[in-house]
């Protein structure tokens, strides 16, 4: 995969308990907002996020974890139920649109049950310029996906995908390039 910088973080620290809840403040206040209140609502955005374009969009009902570590580009749209559990950096490139119920996952946990609440590790995720995520998708821990590329509705995406291509299904599989 694309992105090998592997991050560890204990849970429950009150370091992370602190940015966590800065993130969830930020996110309700968001949410809570009337969709007339575009001004505010992109103003939070720009205190949450950790960097955003100009022309930045996001639906209702949208989660993360620490906000700061979530970069989006130029001309970036999200659909209702945008997650992002952004415990590494999640950077995703401009004139890029994601579907409803999509979630983008950093984080994960060790496979030993005596450890698997005590701690996790998260691995950064790349999106490149031009992408188009279909709705219901799941984009795991340390993938790139490349510019221009489409990620079919209900996709699990578990690998890199390289520029210029379709791929869709459990596990995601490139069904086509584009030209």
């Amino acid at each position: 995969m694309g992105n090998e910088e592997k991050i560890t973080y204990l849970r429950g620290t009150p370091d992370l308990k602190q940015k966590s809840k800065r993130a969830a403040k930020l996110t309700y206040a968001f949410n809570s907002r009337s969709p007339d209140e575009e001004t505010k609502r992109e103003e939070l955005l720009k205190e949450l996020l950790g960097k955003c374009g100009q022309q930045i969009s996001i639906e209702h009902n949208f989660h993360c974890d620490l906000g700061y570590n979530l970069e989006v580009g130029e001309n970036f749209y999200a659909g209702f139920n945008f997650t992002v559990l952004d415990m590494a950096k999640v950077i995703i490139g401009d004139n890029c649109m994601i579907g409803p119920n999509v979630g983008i996952y950093t984080a994960g946990h060790s496979i030993q049950p005596v450890d698997r609440t005590k701690d996790g590790y998260a691995i950064p995720i790349t999106i490149g310029n031009d992408v188009w995520i279909g709705g219901s998708c799941t984009i795991l821990a340390g993938v790139t996906i490349g510019d221009n590329s489409i990620v079919a509705a209900g996709s699990v995406v578990t690998k890199d995908v390289p520029s210029n291509t379709i791929v869709a299904g459990n596990p995601a599989k490139r069904i086509k390039d584009i030209e």
